[in-house]
């Protein structure tokens, strides 16, 4: 099997935590904090962490709102981050078939 398709996987949306949170935010057009936080069972510090390394990259918004007097954070794909992930899904297709050949 020809190991450069593996060598081209976008290392931030590779990473599980990451890939979740693209994968939840590709499927909804805003999550809120606590919305993704409970889908992904994740503590509020690992969120934020991995919410932060996909705004780095471009390819997450947060907005800060508030909501019944309280704070609301909401997150979304930019169009960058539906674009990464559209084309991390293509190539994780293309090594599929290319493992299914051998």
């Amino acid at each position: 099997m020809n190991p450069e398709p593996f060598l081209q996987l976008d290392r931030v949306i590779h990473e599980r935590g990451r890939l979740a949170i693209v994968s939840a935010l590709s499927a909804s057009p805003e999550l809120s904090f606590t919305e993704l936080r409970g889908l992904l069972g994740m503590t509020d510090g690992n969120l934020t962490t991995h919410l932060r390394t996909l705004q780095e990259a471009g390819f997450l918004a947060v907005a800060k709102s508030q909501k019944d007097n309280r704070p609301l954070t909401t997150c979304s794909l930019t169009p960058a981050g539906r674009k990464a992930f559209v084309e991390y899904i293509d190539l994780l297709e293309r090594i599929v078939r290319e493992a299914r050949k051998s």
